[in-house]
């Protein structure tokens, strides 16, 4: 990406313009994995590129136990502390809701109660995070009008971005701030496929 001529950007930078000039993308990563600390952070700073971290802000310092039944078991999460020490220059924090839920399944008031609690760890940790949500799983209501009260609900609670599950290339200026689609690349992608990936969105 790099030698490709690629410069990165964060949400916060997209929030204060309406257009892009050259090759810009959004490196993201979900979940704030110790090894996402250990490998590509390093490689961020030395490529001189920054991404935007989204954080399940219930499980720091503990484990992706979502993906365990609800056991702290499997990949370690950050600590508060090593998101404080991260380079605000390479690394922009942004949410991953609190609890890691789907948020189709969930009333309006268990997605302020998830909400509010991600809201007063970040003030009890006191982390700077942009109000900008990567909704867990990629799952949000899909269908109308709970769709549109569910992006107005995050609107009202200060989201400025909503990201999704997509892998389609989203263009900036975005037609629909709350369905940003993502590009997933997969660690056993061959380099081709992911020069691809970058291009197209996806390998037809």
């Amino acid at each position: 990406m790099k030698s490709a001529g690629y410069e990165t950007v964060f949400l916060s930078q997209l929030a204060q313009t309406t257009s892009l000039k050259g090759k810009k993308v959004l490196i993201t990563f979900d979940d704030v994995t110790v090894n996402q600390l250990e490998f590509a952070v390093p490689l961020l700073e030395k490529y001189g590129m920054k991404a935007q971290f989204f954080v399940p802000f219930a499980y720091l310092g503990k484990s992706d136990a979502w993906n365990y039944g609800g056991e702290d078991r499997g990949e370690p999460i950050m600590t508060a502390e090593q998101l404080r020490q991260l380079n605000p220059k390479v690394i922009e924090l942004a949410h991953h809701s609190y609890e890691h839920q789907h948020f189709a399944k969930m009333d309006e008031a268990a997605i302020a109660s998830d909400f509010n609690a991600a809201f007063e760890v970040i003030e009890k940790e006191n982390l700077k995070v942009f109000p900008a949500i990567a909704y867990p799983y990629g799952n949000y209501p899909k269908k109308n009008p709970e769709k549109q009260r569910f992006f107005a609900q995050i609107a009202a609670l200060g989201m400025q971005y909503g990201l999704r599950i997509g892998n389609k290339v989203s263009r900036f200026p975005f037609t629909q701030p709350f369905e940003i689609k993502r590009i997933d690349i997969k660690g056993e992608d061959t380099l081709w496929k992911f020069k691809w990936k970058l291009r197209f969105g996806k390998v037809f």
